[in-house]
Formats: C-alpha cells, sequence, structure tokens
C-alpha cells in the first residue's frame, strides 16, 4: 500500500535518488533540507529533484521545522547529515550538532509523532580498519596503523609480530573502530535510531553505505564522495589528488542501488532491527578508480597525483562483505563499475565545477591534519 514518507536530507545526492525511487513505487514523498551552500551553493531548488516531490527548507535541528515535516507522515528514511571525515576533524561542533543533535531532535519529536518505520543512513567508516586475516589466518577486528617513521615504511597494518595482514571483505559483526568525528556520529545515530524506535513501538533500521558514486554528486564540494572530487580535478584541467601511495582499497556502489536498498529496508520485514553493509561486494584501488574514471572522461593521459602522505582519520583497507543485506534483504548491487562510471562522465561533461581541492589539502595541512 502507497505511504507517505518523509526524507531528511532529501534534497542531497543520495535522497534525490532514494526520492526518486519511492515516487517510481508509487509513494508519497516529503523532503526536509537545509539546502547547505557547501553542497547546493546557491540553488533554491537543486537540479534533479523530482517534481513530485514535496520540498520543506528546514534545518533537521529546528524542533518546529521537524514538527511541520512529520505531520502525516508513514515512514522516514533519515538522510540529513554533514558528511566528510576530514572536514569533521576540525569542524567539529558542527558535525556533532547537525548528525548527533540533528538526529535526536527527529527522534524525540517522533515520540508524539510516531511512524511505522526509520530507516537511517550509516557508513562504512564505522569501521576504522576493515577486517583482516593475519598470517595463521585468525580474523582481526582492530588492525592500526603505526606512525610513519621513514619513506621506506610500509601503509599497510601489521601483526603484533611485524607480520603483513591481509584485507577482507568487512562483515557487520566486525566492531566498530571510530577514527574521525564523523565516524563516531554515524555510530551515534546508528544507536540513537534502534534504541529510540525500539523504545517507542517503531521499527527501525540502518544502511552501512560504503563509497557511493554516480550523476548528481556535489562536484564542488571537497569533502564529498572521492569519485566526485576526482571528477571535479579532472573537468578543471587537473590531476586527481590521491594520499598514501594510491593502493588503499574501497568498495564503490551506484547510487541508484543504494536507492533500491532504501526503498527495500522501509518495508521488508527482515530489516527491522538491523545494520546492514550496502556496497557492490567488489574492491579497487582508489589510484586504479581515479585511472578509469580518467579514461571514461577522456582524459587516458592524465596520471593521478600520489601526495604519499596520510590524513588524520584516513584508514588504509575497507571493502563490502554483503552477505547479510544479500540473504535477509535480497540485496545485490546491480550496476556494473565501468557502465557506472561512464554514466557519470557523460554527465560530469555537462556540468561546471570549482575545483577546491587545494584549498581544503591546505586547510588540513595548516591544521596539522596531514602527515
Amino acid at each position: 500500500m502507497p505511504e507517505k514518507i518523509l526524507v531528511t536530507g532529501g534534497a542531497g545526492f543520495i535522497g534525490r535518488a532514494v526520492t526518486a525511487e519511492l515516487l517510481r513505487r508509487g509513494h508519497q514523498v516529503r523532503i526536509l533540507d537545509s539546502l547547505i551552500e557547501q553542497v547546493h551553493g546557491n540553488r533554491e531548488k537543486p537540479e534533479g529533484l523530482a517534481e513530485d516531490a514535496e520540498l520543506i527548507r528546514g534545518d533537521v535541528r529546528d524542533g518546529e521545522m521537524v514538527e511541520l515535516a512529520l505531520r502525516g507522515v508513514d515512514a522516514v528514511v533519515h538522510l540529513a547529515a554533514e558528511v566528510g571525515v576530514g572536514q569533521s576533524m576540525y569542524a567539529v561542533e558542527r558535525y556533532t550538532s547537525v548528525n548527533e543533535v540533528g538526529t535526536a531532535v527527529l527522534l524525540e519529536k517522533l515520540i508524539g509523532r510516531p511512524v511505522r518505520r526509520v530507516v537511517t543512513a550509516s557508513s562504512m567508516s564505522i569501521y576504522g580498519e576493515g577486517l583482516y586475516l593475519d598470517a595463521d589466518g585468525q580474523a582481526i577486528e582492530d588492525a592500526e596503523r603505526q606512525p610513519r617513521a621513514s619513506e621506506a615504511q610500509g601503509w599497510d597494518p601489521l601483526d603484533r609480530q611485524g607480520r603483513p595482514l591481509r584485507p577482507v571483505p568487512t562483515p557487520e559483526w566486525k566492531r566498530p573502530s571510530l577514527a574521525s568525528i564523523y565516524a563516531l556520529g554515524k555510530y551515534a545515530q546508528e544507536r540513537q535510531t534502534l534504541i529510540m524506535t525500539g523504545a517507542y513501538g517503531m521499527e527501525g533500521a540502518c544502511l552501512r553505505l560504503f563509497n557511493v558514486y554516480g550523476p548528481g554528486q556535489a562536484l564542488s564540494n571537497p569533502y564529498t564522495g572521492v569519485l566526485a572530487i576526482f571528477a571535479s580535478r579532472l573537468l578543471n584541467g587537473q590531476r586527481p589528488m590521491i594520499f598514501e601511495d594510491g593502493e588503499q582499497r574501497r568498495d564503490f556502489v551506484h547510487v541508484s542501488d543504494v536507492a533500491r536498498a532504501f526503498a527495500d529496508a522501509l518495508f521488508l520485514p527482515e530489516a527491522d532491527g538491523e545494520v546492514f553493509n550496502i556496497g557492490s561486494g567488489r574492491d579497487r584501488s582508489v589510484s586504479e578508480v581515479a585511472r578509469e574514471l580518467a579514461q571514461a572522461m577522456g582524459r587516458e593521459d592524465v596520471e593521478p597525483e600520489i601526495v604519499g602522505k596520510s590524513r588524520i582519520g584516513d584508514i588504509r583497507h575497507c571493502f563490502c562483505d554483503g552477505a547479510k543485506a544479500r540473504d535477509r534483504l535480497g540485496f545485490i548491487a546491480a550496476t556494473d563499475f565501468r557502465e557506472g562510471l561512464a554514466e557519470l562522465a557523460e554527465w560530469v561533461a555537462r556540468q561546471t565545477a570549482d575545483d577546491r581541492v587545494e584549498e581544503a589539502r591546505a586547510e588540513l595541512e595548516a591544521r596539522g591534519l596531514v602527515a
């Protein structure tokens, strides 16, 4: 049966895709979004936002606006958040306020206006380093990297005997290792959602998103997804900037697959009370991804700039074990990565973007967050 669904942060990159998917399935959608300048520029209404969606411009920390947005709503997709590991390490009050306090305001207002289910966006960043196996085949959940003492020292974490660890897909049971303020806030959002929905007779679920990409990303935001940052650099004739040696491995999942996961998690009984990884199940090195994007954008001649430095809060390897989402939700990412890159490149070619990557790097370096 069609429902009326509130999507907080619904004017953002993922929010627009979720909104379109819900409308396609016959639901009504109301969006609450503050349309911050860092993400949306000076636009009153973002390009690509579905005309059939109702848009309320307001901050998720504003209780009156949240109450207004919740009127007549059957379920909530909670996406509203500040996003950016590096920026969270100096804009601490802002990230904590929006992500943790904003979620608290939403959930407190739901006490008086309960809904059937709340699905909250979490992040793979809560894992810190992903899961590893040591030389004996034992699972290592708390891998940590030591500060590099010399250029000869490798980037990968070692076990207590100094032996290399092997990265493997990270499942939901891997204990969190919160290496940034952003990660801390996303984990808090998970716990807030599951605690409060359970206490007040609602259903709740959380999706731990891996690296989401696709058309519609905020190309001028230097703290957004890595593929959008690379695309902005290439569009402006610059080399993609990669920290460390470029061999860190990630999982990239298309925004259309993520939107489908949210729409399913709103209704499938198996989602209630659970957290799920949402990724493609395929890991790639960051340097490999930068080269493939350059090729898709017709810039095969542009090699990425390997910085050889790390940022505080960065992790080495983390990629998705999607078995739980597959078994419980039937979720399998459907978009081929190269096809997704071609779609992204075609969209980027029609855009303009301010390249603020050097500015963001300088900000981090000035604060001692790059080593």
